[in-house]
């Protein structure tokens, strides 16, 4: 059997022995910034990508704004709009930030947090999602002028690096608190 051969009896697996699953389902307070009140439900679309040498890909974030002045990393995805379903929701999301045409492999999970600073409740609605070409990456004026968003390939354990390195701003707390279960339970279905 070949080395794409492999890859696919892996993926194959791997979406039927997730099949009808709905994963995780994890929830975090954001001790970062004092809680006064929550004004909005945002529901978000979010991916682990991977490629077939399993290279992660995610988005790197440089931004200066009330959240502070931070370079880190995050998954990508966005809020889903009014009568889109989350899996379109996911593919349009990955098309805009990385270029991205994807296989949607599974649903890994919901993780339900919060921005106390903006008032925002996030459920974060989880997939991964296999490559399968890049194109030209859409990103929209404040993603590419206030948030400098770019496509980055790591490895996994580089990704826990970066993750872990953010660690040090309060807004790199948040996202490592939110994304490192998703990303480890993505690496175990993978293995």
């Amino acid at each position: 059997m070949n080395e794409d051969n492999m890859n696919e009896d892996k993926f194959a697996k791997l979406r039927a022995k997730q099949s009808g699953n709905e994963g995780l389902y994890l929830e975090f307070e954001d001790k970062e910034w004092p809680f006064t009140y929550t004004d909005h439900d945002r529901q978000i679309v979010r991916a682990i990508v991977v490629d077939d040498e399993e290279n992660y890909y995610f988005v790197r974030m440089e931004r200066a704004d009330e959240f502070g002045t931070v370079t880190l990393i995050e998954t990508s995805g966005g809020g889903v709009e009014e009568g889109e379903s989350s899996e379109a929701a996911i593919r349009r999301e990955l098309k805009e930030e990385l270029g991205a045409e994807v296989e949607i492999l599974c649903k890994l999970g919901l993780v339900s947090d919060y921005y106390n600073l903006v008032h925002r409740h996030n459920l974060n609605h989880y997939f991964l999602g296999r490559v399968k070409s890049f194109g030209e990456t859409k990103l929209t004026r404040d993603e590419e002028e206030e948030f400098h968003l770019k496509k980055i390939k790591l490895h996994y354990e580089e990704a826990v690096a970066a993750y872990e390195a953010g660690r040090d701003s309060r807004l790199g707390r948040l996202l490592a608190q939110r994304e490192l279960p998703v990303l480890q339970r993505a690496k175990e279905l993978l293995s």
